[in-house]
């Protein structure tokens, strides 16, 4: 019989949530700030969930990776659950105009402010909520939970990557792999009203490039007609949104047929006839631009250029970096030979810098799935679970070459300007928010059953 238990949020999560945001974990910034921020962060979580501390198995994976162990009864066979959360954050840009300072943890107007409230502090800590208070309640779950938080997912997630190793080693197969990703959202799409909880059940490979050239340097009163930076400029400009030909993934057209059926009036026809006819899909999301076109193809976005030493010399070399987020079907391979084939230029060199292939697609006919859609009745009553495919990237990606159901869900109500503000400006998370989701991940352990 499933245990369900009562209620029992501690006060004060908003305040712990602030202490954690205090500490500036910038993975990015390792090196000028050293480890002393993640090792603080580490020893706050000892001092903030002193049960789950005491109760759980703590193993250090790298420098920046915490794995708890939560031993089950046993009651059910199968492999464990694993819940993933990262606690380092990109850095800010100190030009920006924040209403309140990125590391001051700021609590106002009924919400936590400050960089990695969303990103992914906000999603880490309802989890470890979730876990204390129900070891509180002398709550066991029916099988193993790991609780895996990386301090470096947004530089490629090297501790995700080892423990997902170490796991996988000791002849651990998790039953359910739960990550960050998509939210409860409003609109999920422009022509679709509605809340929904959008569950990514596959998520887009990554790829950086580098793109370079070299040329004549001399003195810039006398430049040639094509120099190593116009060259440079000139493959980056052919590598336009229509680099990749739009293709509808079978996530995409799932997550039409959930919204639907879900859905009134005629955009339920539209909904239904783009999920029976996926070229239309792919071409009217392409359309559309922003999200819907990066859910139907591979993105390509330069993020930085270099070269030259002076403004009246001419560079005899310059280089800019692409970055790409492969959508699922495509390989790493695929997307390689495309862009030497757009860029058309034999001296400009493409070199890969970091590639990993997208991921398979997890089942929604499964009973992870429907886990995650009962807990999420709990939390968030009547909204639907729907799945689509991530366009980024999150640590759970060092999972599904193995585990066979992982997901990509933040339970946190997020509005188009919160998820605007992930690795922007204004970074905050309602404090209501935190509570539904502590509530969602509780609900979930206690149904493992």
């Amino acid at each position: 019989m499933t245990r369900v238990t009562t209620p029992t949020v501690r006060p004060g999560i908003a305040e712990r949530l602030a202490r954690m945001i205090r500490l500036p974990t910038v993975s990015a910034e390792l090196d000028e700030r050293g480890l002393a921020p993640f090792e603080e962060f580490a020893a706050l979580l000892a001092e903030l969930y002193p049960r789950t501390h005491a109760e759980l198995t703590l193993e250090r994976h790298t420098d920046l990776g915490l794995l708890f162990h939560w031993a089950g009864t046993g009651a059910v066979t199968g492999g464990p659950v694993v819940l993933m959360a990262h606690y380092d954050v990109v850095p800010v840009d100190e030009s920006d105009a924040w209403t309140h300072p990125p590391f001051a943890g700021v609590i106002a107007d009924g919400s936590v402010h400050g960089r990695g409230a969303l990103d992914d502090k906000g999603p880490l800590i309802v989890v470890l909520e979730a876990v204390e208070n129900l070891l509180t309640d002398g709550f066991r779950p029916p099988r193993d939970v790991y609780l895996s938080f990386g301090g470096n997912e947004e530089t490629y997630g090297r501790a995700a990557e080892e423990i997902a190793r170490v796991l996988r080693d000791r002849g651990i197969v998790p039953w359910l792999v739960v990550d960050e990703g998509g939210a409860v959202v409003d609109a999920p799409l422009p022509f679709v009203p509605g809340r929904a909880a959008m569950i990514g059940v596959g998520e887009k490979g990554v790829m950086t490039l580098r793109l370079s050239a070299r040329g004549d340097g001399g003195h810039a009163s006398a430049p040639p007609a094509l120099t190593a930076v116009r060259r440079v400029a000139r493959a980056v400009d052919r590598l336009g949104p229509d680099t990749f030909r739009p293709r509808a993934s079978t996530a995409v057209l799932r997550m039409l047929g959930v919204l639907g059926a879900q859905t009134p009036g005629p955009a339920r026809h539209l909904l239904r006839l783009l999920a029976a006819t996926p070229p239309l899909t792919a071409r009217l999301f392409a359309t559309l631009g922003g999200e819907p076109a990066a859910l139907v193809r591979t993105t390509v976005a330069p993020t930085m250029q270099s070269g030259g030493t002076a403004a009246n010399v001419l560079p005899s070399q310059a280089s800019a970096t692409v970055n790409l987020r492969i959508a699922l079907g495509e390989t790493t391979q695929q997307t390689v030979y495309r862009v030497r084939r757009r860029v058309r230029d034999p001296l400009v060199s493409v070199e890969v810098m970091e590639a990993s292939e997208p991921s398979p697609e997890s089942s929604t006919e499964n009973a992870q799935f429907a886990l995650l859609a009962a807990a999420l009745e709990v939390s968030h009553p009547g909204v639907p679970a729907v799945p689509y495919a991530m366009m980024a990237a999150t640590d759970s990606r060092h999972f599904h070459r193995f585990a066979p159901a992982v997901y990509r869900f933040a339970p946190l109500d997020m509005s188009n300007a919160q998820r605007a503000s992930i690795h922007g400006v204004d970074e905050s998370v309602e404090i209501a928010a935190l509570e539904r989701g502590e509530r969602f991940h509780r609900a979930l352990l206690e149904r493992l059953g």
